[in-house]
């Protein structure tokens, strides 16, 4: 079993920058690995992935804003968020799966707030 710890959330003024970290128990490099969030009402959605072997995907909300990285040697999930909105607040999760196996981390809030 892969336990994930996310750390690095925060309250931040729009504009503001924040970076979430998520470091697993494990090596993970051979699973695809994700950042989700869900506002207060709102149904979970995916917010950045990267694949065991690179590729990356964004939702179009954050496109350009945020960027995801993963450090295999180190275990760690990395989300740099950059120009954050207030309706980038939610709480962010760190996932991981393969095959029949599927992981989340409790999860860090984010607050984009004047």
């Amino acid at each position: 079993q892969v336990q994930l710890v996310e750390s690095g959330g925060g309250s931040v003024q729009p504009g503001g920058s924040l970076t979430l970290s998520c470091t697993a128990s494990m090596n993970t490099f051979l699973m695809d690995m994700g950042w989700y969030r869900q506002a207060p009402g709102k149904q979970r959605e995916l917010v950045a992935a990267v694949t065991s072997g690179g590729s990356t995907n964004y939702a179009d909300s954050v496109k350009g804003r945020f960027t995801i990285f993963r450090d295999n040697a180190r275990h760690t999930l990395l989300l740099q968020m950059n120009s954050l909105k207030p309706e980038d607040t939610a709480v962010y999760y760190c996932n991981t799966r393969g095959g029949i196996y599927n992981y989340w981390g409790q999860g860090t809030q984010v607050t984009v707030s004047s």
